[in-house]
């Protein structure tokens, strides 16, 4: 699906066509998780709290145990 990029207001925005919002459930005032992806792209889906304090769990253990991690990947 291509959409185009606007500005409204001082914001920047991408208008989502009806049926899409419908099929996602997505409401006016409805928090969304935005993650970037290394190749550039992004990944959009509802906000999830409890996913969002068990990311930052693992950000943590990922960051206390990064040299182990580095040396169990080769």
């Amino acid at each position: 699906m291509k959409r185009e990029v606007k500005n409204i207001g001082n914001s920047t925005a991408v208008i989502l066509p009806k049926d899409l919002s419908l099929r996602l459930d997505l409401q006016q005032g409805r928090w969304l998780h935005v993650s970037e992806w290394p190749d550039g792209g992004v990944r959009i889906s509802p906000y999830d709290p409890e996913f969002d304090r068990e990311k930052s769990v693992v950000d943590e253990i990922m960051d206390e145990y990064r040299d182990t991690l580095r040396t169990l990947a080769k």
